[in-house]
């Protein structure tokens, strides 16, 4: 075997380890918050998770020698894609003052099939009957999920389903933006863009943290930081519709967090409703990967 056959082989495993390490790690930057949001606003914690992430973000330029660039091509769509993540960031945390993070998740894993229903108008895809088949019965799953009970108000459920709408968006437009800006560069705009908003009207909002609070909110920044360059790491060594699957490996760390930390164990009809829109999920990025292979 050649050594160039040998790279691509090592790139081929791993990519889903680095996408599954990424996704492991989300969950717990997510628990993190529902852990301040008991104490602190929601925008001094979005302030936290996008300073803190700016912060950490800078030494990766050093260690994977990359030129910062504080004007990235598309600079339109780039602010509105930063725009998005910050919303979809802000209602999730809002999300997590009402439900249980693993709740939460499930909710939020309805994105790639709202990014799907949304590609014939956001990217002039075409979505064939398969693809929106698995979106409905996808959405349908939500409804096991989406019920106001003693673990959780119905209110921090629709937070979670904006939360993953505006995600889908955020995906959508990252999809237009890619190729054209390294991918550290995106991700210290949008950690710019976010900072810089969340600062502005976080006077309004401020409560002096003690240590812990600090310490808390530098971990969110931290873990929004290691798990995008994973991610990133994942799709520089794979492509997105054979790592999509691993996406789901969220669930994992969010439902142990969730019993660790919060003693909260989702009921049987959650985790019907997660099975369910999990399958529509996987079944569409299969369409996907058997399209691509028909091309």
């Amino acid at each position: 075997m050649s050594n160039s056959a040998n790279i691509s082989a090592r790139a081929n495993l791993l990519a889903p380890l680095y996408m599954i390490l990424g996704m492991l790690l989300v969950p717990l930057m997510d628990g993190t918050a529902k852990l301040l949001v008991a104490d602190f606003s929601v925008v001094q914690v979005v302030w936290g998770r996008y300073f803190f992430h700016l912060l950490s973000l800078l030494p990766l330029f050093l260690i994977l020698r990359v030129n910062i660039s504080f004007k990235p091509d598309n600079l339109s769509l780039q602010f509105t894609r930063a725009v998005f993540l910050l919303i979809d960031t802000a209602l999730f945390f809002a999300a997590l003052s009402f439900i249980p993070l693993t709740n939460g998740k499930a909710v939020f894993f309805v994105s790639p099939l709202i990014m799907t229903a949304l590609a014939p108008f956001v990217l002039a895809e075409k979505v064939g009957f398969h693809r929106w088949l698995a979106v409905i019965i996808g959405f349908s799953g939500t409804l096991f999920i989406l019920r106001p009970e003693a673990d959780g108000e119905l209110l921090g459920y629709i937070l979670a389903f904006g939360s993953a709408a505006f995600y889908a968006l955020y995906l959508l437009l990252t999809r237009k933006v890619s190729g054209h800006t390294a991918p550290l560069n995106t991700l210290l705009f949008t950690a710019i863009i976010g900072t810089l908003v969340m600062t502005a009207i976080l006077p309004f909002y401020w409560t002096n943290p003690d240590l812990k609070g600090l310490g808390l909110m530098a971990l969110t920044g931290i873990l929004g930081t290691l798990s995008h360059f994973f991610i990133i790491k994942a799709f520089e060594n794979g492509d997105a519709s054979s790592l999509a699957p691993f996406s789901y490996a969220e669930i994992i760390s969010a439902t142990l967090f969730g019993l660790i930390v919060f003693g909260h164990l989702p009921g049987m009809l959650t985790w019907i409703g997660i099975a369910i829109v999990s399958a529509s999920g996987l079944y569409v990025f299969h369409r996907e990967r058997v399209k691509k292979h028909h091309i």
